[in-house]
């Protein structure tokens, strides 16, 4: 062990800074461990893949080496919520504990931020709602106080407000340099005091935009880095595939035109020569909207080639849009803001037609990218997304020659983490696989019950409520119940209303809202899907049971993922051992995870998926999760329950 490396771990001992600054600090030898490897890491210039089983301790592991290292460190987190807490809360403890002369910037993408133009902008504007109209009051409150511009500030407003598109900017609607009030720009600032911090705490959908060269007409977004700490990395090969592919769809449209016609309002008769192409573009794209019946929801790009009026459609989508683009150059120096929606007209147009010329020459089919599309209410969104993103990854990684940390609690499948590391591109990484240190033994109790009916059975979710409510009663509510789908959601939430617990059901109130209140309500019951497997924390007694009704496999009709299977079936492989098993064991062990998240939490996982011990892949899900005592006996949960802890 190299002397910086022993100096965070001794960071992180009983005589160290931590221990003796931060009130609550427990000693952790797995923490110290993993402290050292990311210090080795660092030191070395190398790349780490680290899984850090729940209750290690992970981020105190990494802040200690990214504080005391001297180098600028790129802390990138898997969500908004998370990079908040470790900027807010996490960073400025262990820097005080270890009194590090660090500066620290947090930086997020430009949709976070107030927009003082679209601000200025939405004044003039009416909205669809009272409740809208009194959000945006909030916002213009707010906005003459914020030093920051960062909207997660305004704890006021609901996340799904209509407002927030209002009052930040896109890329496609910045007007960059041009913008009136560009010199007080809250992004501008943000990304200002990154270029000069030393540590800069950003999240995954930034990171990636950054390494995909969407820097958004400001230059470089994030500075250079001698170290890249990626948290929460099991997200980073999904999420790659939307940065490094492309997406051009009919609400970018919609959004121009209703811009554009805001400008030009500004303008002495701009509208009298703009508002008849945007019109025309509107009819066409319900136009288009009417002929997509045709097809189903969402499906690979060839789908769509049979259906001549479908076709037809989008090419006259193609022909109003470049309309619009004549027009608006008509009209090229009268406005810097319609200067700017010509630009953007110019690219959509571009990139709509790039697909539609792809997909007439059934160069959808070829194997660098998918392309596909999915309907929306209003329109259709056109995608290309790659097969394959290790080869852009591996490039920007090795120009870096920084160090890259990867980390989670949810890396490593039956203790490999080879399909991580191949689709990164990571050749030969090092790696540390470091268990969990409960005590599952006694804090545990997996349950799988008997007589289930096999996953596809049209009764299966009310066998899996039938068979739920003896643990609910013996634990007393206090549960997660997560669903792989919205239908067996919404069925058992059917089922269960009126029951002996409050009931919390996804989609009925903010996230963030409905966990505040099981959080409180003590016996409480919570129903979730995709978003409520993984960054959520009920730590204590309100949280005593998970029930999850299947191993969570990725939708079959997902054209990417068939795509992928395709490739591996193509070249001899085994597409269900390779693509599908490990994908689901990594979002299996997310959704256990929400049990056990501290040394005081006892707790019953409960699964209905009898595939578990029926096939042979059970094996690998089973060796994937935390050692649970298991049991098939509904007698072992209630004892479990009236087992008084020692």
């Amino acid at each position: 062990m190299s002397e910086f490396a022993q100096r965070c771990a001794e960071a992180l001992s009983h005589a160290g800074p931590l221990a003796t600054e931060l009130s609550g600090f427990a000693v952790r030898p797995s923490q110290q461990q993993l402290s050292a490897e990311i210090a080795g890491a660092v030191e070395d210039g190398a790349v780490l893949i680290a899984e850090a089983g729940t209750g290690t301790g992970k981020t105190f592991a990494y802040l200690v080496p990214a504080l005391l290292s001297g180098k600028r460190v790129i802390i990138s987190t898997g969500t908004k919520a998370l990079q908040d807490q470790l900027y807010h809360r996490d960073l400025p403890r262990v820097r005080k504990a270890l009194a590090a002369p660090v500066h620290a910037a947090l930086l997020k993408g430009r949709a976070n931020y107030l927009c003082k133009f679209r601000l200025e902008q939405a004044k003039g504007e009416t909205f669809v709602s009272r409740d809208a109209a009194q959000h945006f009051q909030r916002v213009v409150q707010w906005a003459g106080k914020t030093q920051r511009g960062d909207l997660a500030e305004i704890t006021s407003v609901p996340e799904d407000s209509p407002v927030w598109p209002q009052v930040s900017s896109t890329a496609d609607n910045c007007l960059g340099s041009e913008c009136p009030f560009w010199s007080e720009c809250h992004l501008v600032k943000a990304r200002q005091q990154a270029q000069s911090a030393d540590i800069v705490v950003v999240n995954h959908h930034l990171l990636l935009a950054d390494l995909a060269i969407k820097q958004e007409g400001f230059g470089e977004v994030l500075p250079g880095a001698s170290v890249f700490i990626l948290d929460e990395a099991h997200q980073i090969p999904e999420l790659a595939l939307q940065f490094f592919g492309d997406s051009v769809s009919t609400r970018q449209w919609l959004d121009l035109g209703k811009d554009i016609l805001l400008e030009s309002g500004k303008v002495s008769g701009s509208s009298v020569l703009l508002a008849p192409p945007i019109k025309q573009l509107e009819q066409r794209i319900k136009q288009l909207r009417a002929a997509c019946e045709a097809v189903p929801a969402k499906g690979a790009a060839a789908l769509l080639r049979p259906h001549p009026e479908l076709m037809m459609a989008l090419s006259e989508v193609q022909a109003g849009g470049e309309d619009l683009l004549k027009a608006l150059q008509l009209q090229a120096g009268v406005s810097s803001a319609l200067d700017q929606c010509a630009v953007r007209a110019d690219a959509l147009s571009s990139r709509w037609k790039s697909w539609l010329s792809a997909l007439g020459n059934a160069r959808e089919d070829s194997p660098a990218a998918v392309r596909w599309y999915e309907l929306s209410q209003r329109g259709i969104t056109l995608n290309a997304t790659p097969m394959d993103v290790s080869t852009p990854l591996r490039q920007y990684r090795e120009q870096s020659k920084a160090a890259w940390i990867l980390t989670s609690a949810t890396l490593a499948v039956n203790q490999s983490v080879e399909h991580l590391a191949e689709k990164l591109g990571l050749d030969a990484p090092r790696v540390l696989v470091q268990p969990s240190p409960f005590d599952w033994q006694n804090q545990g109790l997996f349950y799988l019950p008997k007589a289930m009916p096999e996953p596809n059975h049209p009764d299966f979710t009310e066998a899996l409520l039938n068979a739920a409510r003896p643990v609910l009663q013996a634990s007393n509510g206090r549960a997660f119940l997560l669903f792989t789908s919205h239908r067996a959601l919404k069925l058992a939430a059917q089922q269960l209303e009126g029951g002996p617990w409050p009931l919390f059901v996804q989609g009925t109130a903010p996230r963030m809202e409905l966990l505040e209140r099981f959080r409180h309500s003590g016996n409480g019951i919570l129903l979730g899907a995709a978003s409520f497997w993984e960054g959520v924390d009920v730590a204590g007694d309100a949280l005593s049971v998970v029930i999850i009704d299947k191993l969570p496999f990725a939708a079959p009709d997902d054209p990417v993922l068939e795509a992928r299977l395709d490739a591996v079936r193509q070249r001899g492989g085994n597409p269900f051992m390779e693509e599908q098993v490990p994908s689901a064991v990594i979002a299996l062990k997310q959704g256990v995870g929400r049990l056990i998240r501290t040394f005081e939490d006892r707790g019953v996982l409960m699964m209905g998926d009898t595939r578990l011990v029926s096939k042979p892949y059970g094996k690998t899900f089973i060796q994937s999760l935390p050692p649970f005592p298991r049991t098939r006996e509904i007698e072992d949960v209630i004892d479990f329950f009236a087992k008084v802890p020692a």
